[in-house]
């Protein structure tokens, strides 16, 4: 029926945010500000210009995270980024790990290839570090991630660059934090005028 229809907008993205939060010492003022806010939200995309600290933003997410959720949390960034992450971890301090480690940390840290390898019910909380590999409309570890992510409640992206104006990255984020799907963010803002 069309109530039932409708009804499954209401509830798509819900998400209640995180009740409890830790906001380390160690951040600006300004970035205690943003993840104070990533936190109320408990999904959320952070676009921050390079330099601005994204890292130690994301692990104050994550830190909180673990709060909330008795489930551990993980931490997608490239390769070449992971061992930056786990020496960030330890300024805060908050202990990151790789994923494959025999270790009882609850934050793990993996590169977007080896997705595959996890488990997403292992998870209560993900994080996106360049993020801005969900661009792509058809590439296959956007829908891996969407995938992945579907029943994880608390989900945060991070990249200092999103496309300026590009309408499909922008739905592709919302699609990952859940919020609504792809289609329905360019129908609902967007009109495609013929001329």
């Amino acid at each position: 029926s069309y109530k039932k229809f409708l009804s499954t907008k209401l509830e798509y993205g819900k998400c209640e945010g995180m009740g409890k939060s830790k906001i380390s010492s160690h951040l600006f003022d300004f970035q205690k500000a943003i993840v104070k806010w990533a936190v109320r939200k408990g999904r959320c995309a952070v676009f921050a210009d390079t330099g601005l600290g994204k890292t130690f933003m994301q692990l104050a997410w994550a830190e909180s995270a673990l709060l909330n959720t008795d489930k551990d949390v993980i931490i997608f960034a490239p390769l070449l980024v992971n061992d930056q992450t786990i020496k960030e971890g330890k300024k805060l301090p908050l202990e990151v790990v790789r994923f494959i480690e025999k270790n009882k940390c609850r934050v793990k840290i993996a590169n977007y290839e080896q997705l595959d390898n996890l488990n997403p019910a292992d998870y209560g909380a993900i994080v996106l570090d360049e993020s801005s590999i969900l661009k792509s409309i058809a590439s296959k570890t956007r829908e891996k991630l969407i995938e992945f992510t579907k029943d994880i409640p608390f989900r945060s992206a991070y990249t200092a660059t999103p496309a300026p104006n590009d309408i499909a990255e922008f739905g592709n984020h919302a699609e990952f934090l859940g919020v609504m799907k792809r289609e329905e963010m360019l129908s609902k803002f967007f009109i495609n005028k013929a001329d």
